[in-house]
C-alpha cells in the first residue's frame, strides 16, 4: 500500500499574469519558478511559484484568464490555501507587512489549531498564514536566498487546504478510504484529514455547506494536486481511483511530472502528480522562471505560442 507524502501543488484562476506576479514574488517573496504555458491551452500562461527548485509541496501556480469574471463563492470548491511560516513572530512580521502594502487580512487567530493570518490576494483568492513552529517540514524544501521577505520569516511551503463540500462524508471517504488519509478530528460539520499523521504539510480541512456551488472566476481554485514519488506509484492509485467507481483521466505527461486527474462525487478535482523530473528538466537553477519554458511536445509552435502572449516581466 503506498501512502500520499503530502501535497504537490494547487492551481489558480488569474485574470492578469502581471498583477500576478507582481503580488506573489514582489509581496510574499516566492520564486517564479516555471513561466510555461498551459498545455491544453497554450494560449494562455502557466505560472509556477514556490521555494528555490519549485519543490513538489511548494507550489503556488496560476492560469491566467483574461477574461475571467467575479467567483461567486458557494460549496463544492476548495476555498482556502494554507501557507507555513517558521513562528508566531512571523505571523506578526506579516500583518505589519500586509498593513504596509494594504493587502486585505485579517487579525491574528486560530485555524486548524494553530496561530494564523487570514489575507486574499488582488483578487480575491483566500489565503491563511500559519504558524509552523518549529515543526518538521520535507528535506526537499530549500530556500530561495533572493526573496523579498526576510529568511526568518519567509514562506516555507504549503499547509492546510480547506474545502468546502454539501456532502462532506462523500470527501471524507474518497480522502480516508481510497487515498488512505488519516481522519484527526471529525465533527458534524467539518473533519480535518492528514495524508501524514500529525503534519500540516498535507493537511486538508473538509467543511460542510449547504447552498449553491461556487462559480469559479478569477481568485478561485481550479484543483488540488496531491504528491506521489514516480510513475509507478502514480499507476497505483489509477488502478485504485477506477477501481472505485471514479472516472480516471489516466497517466498525463506534463513534462514536469507525470499526472492522473479525477473528481470526487462532490465534484471536487483532484491531481496526483510525482515528484520529479521537476522544473529544471528544461532550465539550469539560476534560469529558472525567466524564459517561457515550453515542453518539447510545444516548442515547434513557440512562435505562434508567444505571439499571442503579452510580454511579462
Amino acid at each position: 500500500m503506498y501512502k500520499i507524502s503530502g501535497h504537490h501543488h494547487i492551481s489558480m484562476i488569474t485574470k492578469n499574469a502581471q498583477m500576478n506576479n507582481d503580488f506573489y514574488q514582489n509581496m510574499l517573496g516566492l520564486r517564479r519558478v516555471k513561466k510555461t504555458v498551459n498545455q491544453d491551452d497554450p494560449s494562455m500562461y502557466h505560472l509556477f511559484y514556490g521555494d528555490l527548485t519549485g519543490s513538489a509541496g511548494t507550489e503556488l501556480t496560476f492560469f491566467e484568464m483574461p477574461i475571467a469574471g467575479r467567483t461567486t463563492r458557494g460549496t463544492n470548491a476548495i476555498t482556502q490555501i494554507g501557507l507555513l511560516v517558521p513562528s508566531i513572530e512571523s505571523l506578526e512580521y506579516w500583518k505589519k507587512r500586509f498593513e504596509q502594502f494594504d493587502v486585505k487580512h485579517g487579525e491574528i487567530t486560530t485555524y486548524a489549531g494553530r496561530a494564523a493570518l487570514p489575507f486574499e490576494d488582488q483578487e480575491g483568492l483566500r489565503l491563511i498564514l500559519l504558524n509552523n513552529n518549529g515543526e518538521e517540514i520535507p528535506e526537499h524544501w530549500t530556500a530561495w536566498k533572493d526573496s523579498s521577505v526576510e529568511q526568518e520569516h519567509r514562506i516555507l511551503g504549503m499547509g492546510t487546504v480547506e474545502i468546502t463540500v454539501r456532502y462532506l462524508e462523500r470527501t471524507a471517504k474518497t480522502l480516508k478510504d481510497i487515498l488512505g488519509y488519516v481522519e484527526v478530528i471529525r465533527t458534524e460539520n467539518e473533519g480535518i484529514y492528514q495524508s501524514i499523521e500529525g503534519q500540516a504539510f498535507g493537511e486538508i480541512v473538509v467543511k460542510q455547506l449547504v447552498g449553491p456551488s461556487e462559480k469559479p472566476g478569477r481568485g478561485s481554485i481550479h484543483h488540488l494536486a496531491i504528491r506521489v514519488k514516480n510513475e509507478d506509484e502514480l499507476r497505483y492509485w489509477d488502478e485504485v481511483v477506477k477501481e472505485r467507481g471514479y472516472q480516471s483521466s489516466g497517466i498525463v505527461d506534463r513534462f514536469y511530472f507525470q499526472s492522473l486527474y479525477f473528481r470526487d462525487s462532490n465534484g471536487i478535482l483532484f491531481e496526483m502528480a510525482t515528484d520529479g523530473p521537476g522544473f529544471i528538466a528544461d532550465s539550469t537553477v539560476e534560469a529558472l522562471g525567466k524564459d517561457l519554458d515550453l515542453p518539447p511536445f510545444l516548442e515547434d509552435k513557440r512562435e505562434e505560442i508567444e505571439a499571442k502572449l503579452k510580454p511579462l516581466d
